[in-house]
């Protein structure tokens, strides 16, 4: 995730006092969430306002818990510091244990659920390579990129927009790369029943976790607990909040979304449809493109920005974490114009876009979704995007990037 992200703020004794500039950018974010939520539900659907309203308070769990999987990929690397990836495997436990029941029943009161699975073959590897190597980049992962810009971050900014060019990339060059080899899909539940499938993902994240906390004892002599390791309280509305507080708020929002939009949470699929709208709106004719002249995709383009229930989610999320920061009296903007930032942050954005096309998302669409979903595709996106994100480790001190 973002520098905003590397480390888990440290707990304060009393309130942030809220500048001015806090004051007029939380009544702002406010308002603007409420015309958001209220537009998609009136011009589009009640399930799609509610969902930018879902979004919002994923932003600001994302944001209070410093919640994201860049840095703490990084720390874990570098330093064998393991909270923020372990609190990412008890997000993964929390999320299957609530999700693989219910996506297994099909439905729920009536309405259709599914999970994300995922075909396995070169493009989930070569995507997830990609965008593992893109996040340690850019800075940040799909969650990351957004609560960090909604935080006021200007070089997640750049990120952003190389990400959506890089996604339009990847649609572009879907076509070529779905004819490589792939060994189609493996959904966990559907060959070994809900009950295994439970206790053999369980059983993985587990070993993953207590694997993490003796790398961190051997080099730290300590432990890292997941909730506060002092007398301070957190504060639910200001934060910051103890990582164990974000996994479980991540987890239950994740169910929520399910519910609601009747699939696991996703954050690229709707970039490129913004990056088509961009281009559209400056008088660019991206409808004649082979990739957006299918009927569903010009119903995309042509119809509003929270017709797409990813795209609702994903403004809500923005605007959540704006609001997040400015109650925390943190909003502001962070600008870091070194070339060499600049440029790992064009890159990166570039190499993620293109990668969460490839494996069909990202480490919440891909990692997350797949995981929570019981689809063997979520494990290999782990794996492959962690082995992309070690080289991306390995470059950032080309671009000369702290940490």
């Amino acid at each position: 995730m973002a520098s905003l992200a590397h480390a888990q703020p440290a707990p304060v004794s009393a309130g942030p006092a809220m500048r001015p500039l806090d004051r007029t950018v939380a009544i702002l974010a406010l308002l603007l969430l409420a015309a958001a939520s209220l537009y998609a539900a009136n011009v589009v659907s009640l399930k799609n306002g509610a969902l930018v309203l879902v979004g919002s308070l994923l932003g600001v769990a994302l944001y209070h818990a410093a919640f994201g999987f860049t840095g703490g990929w990084r720390a874990f690397v570098t330093e064998r510091r393991s909270a923020s990836l372990r609190a990412q495997l008890l997000l993964l436990a929390l999320a299957t244990v609530l999700m693989v029941p219910v996506i297994a029943a099909g439905e729920v009161l009536g309405r259709p659920v599914s999970g994300f699975v995922t075909p396995i073959g070169v493009p989930l590897l070569a995507g997830a390579f990609l965008f593992g190597l893109g996040m340690q980049l850019g800075g940040g992962c799909g969650s990351g990129t957004l609560f960090t810009v909604g935080g006021g971050s200007a070089r997640m900014l750049v990120t952003l927009l190389a990400f959506i060019a890089g996604s339009m990339l990847g649609v572009a060059h879907a076509p070529a790369w779905s004819g490589l080899p792939s060994f189609g899909t493996f959904s966990l539940w559907q060959q070994f029943g809900v009950l295994p499938t439970l206790v053999l993902s369980l059983a993985a994240l587990g070993g993953l976790a207590y694997l993490a906390a003796r790398a961190e004892q051997r080099r730290t002599g300590k432990l890292v607990p997941l909730g506060w390791t002092d007398a301070a309280t957190p504060r639910l509305l200001t934060g910051p909040w103890p990582l164990l507080w974000g996994a479980v708020a991540l987890a239950l929002l994740s169910l929520v979304t399910l519910l609601v939009a009747g699939h696991p949470w996703g954050i690229t699929g709707a970039f490129a449809l913004w990056g088509a709208k961009g281009l559209a709106a400056l008088g660019v004719d991206v409808a004649a493109w082979d990739s957006w002249s299918g009927a569903g995709a010009r119903a995309q383009l042509e119809g509003s920005l929270f017709a797409h229930p990813i795209s609702a989610m994903d403004i809500g999320l923005i605007l959540g974490a704006m609001l997040a920061a400015s109650l925390a009296g943190r909003f502001g903007p962070k600008v870091d114009l070194r070339l060499g930032s600049l440029a790992a942050a064009v890159l990166g954005g570039l190499l993620m876009g293109y990668g969460a096309r490839l494996s069909s998302g990202c480490n919440i669409g891909a990692l997350l979704g797949g995981i929570a979903s019981g689809s063997l595709h979520g494990w290999i996106w782990f794996g492959t995007a962690f082995l992309g994100s070690l080289v991306g480790i390995r470059l950032r001190p080309l671009f000369r990037l702290n940490g």
